[in-house]
C-alpha cells in the first residue's frame, strides 16, 4: 500500500483488523439485493455491507446501482461477520467492511463477457478485450508468478554468480539458416533490417569483448506464420559464458531453476538426468521425451528375426531396419476398437507406417494376425520381451529405424491421451520431470533436398571433440556440443558450446552448409581477434512458465499475446499504412486484384 491512497488491499483484511477504519479501492465483483457487494482488486476479495439507514441513503443508492466491474472507493469499519455467515473459502471470509462513504471512480458499461474464471469465453473475444481478460484471477496469478521467477533468476545470475545484464540491438541483419526473420525497411533503397530470432551473434561478440558472463531477458522474433501455440514475439532467458564446457552450463541452469522455482510447486531435484539424442529417439521416438510415464519403445528385432513373417524379414534386410513396439497397459480395458484404428491411421497418415496390434487375452494367450506365423516358444519370448500383462495391447512397427521410432513415439503420446481420457491416471500433473538431451547430430539432411545439409541447431555450434576430424571427411557423422533441456515432453531450453575458431566457422558455413560467409564476416573477423572458448543457452520463458502453471496455451502467461495467425485482435495489428508513409522507405505495395477491388469499395 506504499505510495497510494488506500489503507489496505481487498485481500489482506482479517479478524485482527476488526474495528479499524479502512479505505479500499477496487472493482465491483457482484452486488446482491442492495444489501452487500464484493469488491475485488489484484490481491483478493472483500465483502462490503451496504448501509440501510436513512443517514447513508446516498451511499446505499450509489453502491446498489453501481454496475458490475465499476471502479469504486469505499471507506468503512472492519467488522466480524455474523455468526454462521463466515466464508471459509475466502481468505477475508471472517470479516466484512460496513461502508460509511463511497465514490464511483469510473462506471463500467455492458461487458462483452463476465470476468470470472469458470465462464467459458471464445479465444478471439478474450484477445479482443485482453485488458478485461487480464482482470481474471488465473491470468493475474500467472503474470505475478512469472514476475517473481524472473526476479529470482536475475538475483541468482547477477548477485550470486557475477553475470552482466546487457541489452542487445533489436534492429540487425539477416542471419543465415534457422527460422524466418521479420524484415524492417530502412530509408536506404533496397536495404532492410531484420528483427533477431535470438541475440546469438551479439552474445558471442560480448564474449570476444571480454565480458565473461552475459545474460538478458531477451525479446526474440520469428516469422513462423500460423503455428499452433507459437508466438511471433517471445521471451528468452539468454545466457553466455566464457571458458565453460557443457557440464558447466548444465549445472548453472539446474542451480538457476532450483533458486527461482516457485515455493508452491513440487520440488525439483538436481542434477537432472541426461540422455543422448540416439537414446531418446530409440526409447521415446522423439528428441523431447515425456519421462513422466513408461511405455518405452522396445526393440524386438532379435525375437522375430527367425520368424517366417514376410514384412519382418523385409524390414530387417535393410541396413537400418528394425522391429519395434510399445506396450499399452490395460489397453483392452481402456481403448475401444475405434481408438486403435485411429492410432493406426495416425501412423499411416503422418509417417506412412503400418502398425500391427497384438492383444494379450485374460487367459494369457495372444490375439493377432501374427500369431499364426509364431510358434509357442516365439510367442512366449515375445510376451517376455515386451513384459505383456493380461489385457495389454502392443503396437508393433517394422521398417527404417528412425521412421519406426518416430511413428511409435507419436502413438505413445496419443495412447497416453486416450488412456487418461478413459480414466487411467498415467501422468502426474503436479510432477516436473526435467531431462537433458545431448549428443545431437551437428548436421541433418535438408527436407527439401536430402543431398544438402543444414545445421541441426545453428551454424555456430561446435562439433563434439571426439568427432572434430570427421567434420572435414564425413560431416554427416559428426555429433555436436548441443544440449536441450526438456520438461514433461516439451523443449524449454537449448544451447551449445560455440565454434571459437574463425577457420572452422568459415569451413562450416562455406563448405558444409554452402552459405555465403560474407553475411557473417563481422562475426568471423571477431573470432580472429583472440575469441575465448565460450558457450551458452537460452530458456524459453513463456513455455517454461506455461508448464509450471499448467496453462493450456503460452498465451495464458503473456500479457498481450498475438492470435494463432500472429494478429493483435485488440489493436488490429498488423494494419495498412498509406503510400505516403511508405514513400521514404522506397516501398510500393503490389495488391492482389481482389484486394484492390475490396479497397476501392
Amino acid at each position: 500500500n506504499s505510495f497510494v491512497t488506500r489503507t489496505n488491499t481487498c485481500g489482506e483484511l482479517r479478524s485482527a483488523h476488526v474495528g479499524q477504519k479502512v479505505t479500499l479501492y477496487g472493482w465491483v465483483q457482484y452486488q446482491r439485493q442492495g444489501l452487500f457487494l464484493v469488491l475485488r482488486d489484484f490481491q483478493g476479495l472483500t465483502q462490503i455491507v451496504i448501509p440501510q439507514d436513512e443517514a447513508h441513503s446516498h451511499v446505499k443508492e450509489l453502491l446498489s446501482n453501481a454496475p458490475v466491474e465499476s471502479v469504486v472507493r469505499v471507506t468503512g469499519i472492519v467488522s466480524p461477520r455474523p455468526l454462521g455467515q463466515e466464508n471459509p473459502k475466502m481468505p477475508t471470509g471472517d470479516i466484512e467492511v460496513k461502508a460509511e462513504t463511497a465514490e464511483i471512480l469510473n462506471s463500467c458499461k455492458k461487458l462483452p463477457f463476465e470476468i470470472k474464471d469458470f465462464i467459458k469465453k471464445s479465444e478471439a473475444l478474450r484477445m479482443q478485450y485482453r485488458y478485461l481478460d487480464l482482470r481474471s484471477f488465473h491470468l493475474q496469478s500467472n503474470l505475478r508468478l512469472r514476475s517473481r521467477m524472473v526476479m529470482r533468476m536475475r538475483e541468482y545470475l547477477c548477485n550470486l554468480h557475477g553475470f552482466v545484464d546487457v541489452e542487445t540491438p533489436t534492429l540487425f541483419k539477416r542471419t543465415p539458416g534457422g527460422a524466418k526473420e521479420f524484415l524492417v525497411p530502412s530509408r536506404e533503397a533496397g536495404k532492410f533490417y531484420s528483427l533477431p530470432q535470438s541475440p546469438q551473434q551479439f552474445k558471442q561478440l560480448l564474449m570476444v569483448g571480454g565480458l565473461d558472463r552475459y545474460f538478458q531477458v531477451a525479446r526474440c522474433y520469428r516469422d513462423e506464420g500460423s503455428r499452433p501455440d507459437r508466438q511471433p514475439e517471445f521471451t528468452q532467458i539468454d545466457i553466455e559464458m566464457s571458458f565453460v564446457d557443457q557440464a558447466g552450463i548444465q549445472r548453472l541452469i539446474e542451480g538457476l531453476l532450483q533458486h527461482s522455482w516457485p515455493e508452491e510447486r513440487a520440488l525439483i531435484m538436481t542434477p537432472f538426468p541426461s540422455m543422448t539424442y540416439e537414446e531418446a529417439l530409440a526409447e521415446y521416438g522423439t528428441d523431447k521425451p515425456d519421462t513422466r510415464f513408461g511405455m518405452k519403445i522396445m526393440d524386438i528385432s532379435d525375437v522375430l528375426r527367425g520368424s517366417d513373417i514376410h514384412f519382418v524379414q523385409n524390414a530387417l534386410s535393410y541396413p537400418h531396419g528394425s522391429i519395434r513396439a510399445i506396450c499399452i497397459p490395460q489397453g483392452v480395458k481402456y481403448l475401444t476398437n475405434k481408438d486403435l484404428e485411429s492410432l493406426k491411421e495416425s501412423a499411416k497418415s503422418q509417417f506412412n507406417q503400418e502398425i500391427m496390434e497384438i492383444i494379450r487375452r485374460p487367459d494369457g494367450s495372444l490375439k493377432s494376425l501374427l500369431t499364426k506365423f509364431l510358434g509357442e516358444k516365439e510367442q512366449s519370448e515375445l510376451i517376455q520381451a515386451l513384459n505383456m500383462q493380461e489385457n495389454d495391447v502392443v503396437l508393433l512397427a517394422a521398417g527404417e529405424h528412425k521412421q519406426v521410432c518416430s511413428a511409435l513415439g507419436t502413438l505413445r503420446l496419443l495412447s497416453a491421451n486416450l488412456l487418461e481420457a478413459a480414466g487411467l491416471a498415467l501422468r502426474d500433473p503436479t510432477a516436473f520431470h526435467f531431462l537433458w538431451v545431448v549428443d545431437f547430430p551437428l548436421f541433418l539432411p535438408k527436407a527439401e533436398n536430402p543431398t544438402e545439409l543444414e545445421s541441426a541447431h545453428h551454424p555456430f555450434t561446435a562439433p563434439h571433440p571426439s568427432d572434430a576430424s570427421l567434420l572435414y571427411s564425413d560431416p554427416t557423422k559428426v555429433r555436436s556440443q548441443h544440449y536441450d533441456l526438456v520438461l514433461n515432453g516439451n523443449e524449454v531450453g537449448g544451447g551449445s558450446i560455440r565454434i571459437h575458431s574463425a577457420e572452422q566457422q568459415r569451413f562450416v558455413l562455406e563448405k558444409v552448409l554452402k552459405e555465403d560467409s560474407e553475411v557473417l564476416s563481422h562475426l568471423i573477423e571477431a573470432l580472429e581477434f583472440g575469441a575465448p572458448p565460450h558457450g551458452g543457452i537460452a530458456l524459453g520463458l513463456d513455455r517454461l512458465i506455461s508448464l509450471i502453471v499448467d496453462a493450456p496455451s503460452i498465451r495464458d502467461v503473456i500479457a498481450f499475446p498475438k492470435s494463432f495467425r500472429g494478429r493483435d485482435l485488440m489493436g488490429n495489428a498488423p494494419d495498412y499504412v498509406t503510400p505516403e508513409e511508405l514513400e521514404p522507405y522506397h516501398i510500393q505495395v503490389s495488391w492482389p486484384l481482389e484486394e484492390k477491388e475490396a479497397k476501392k469499395n
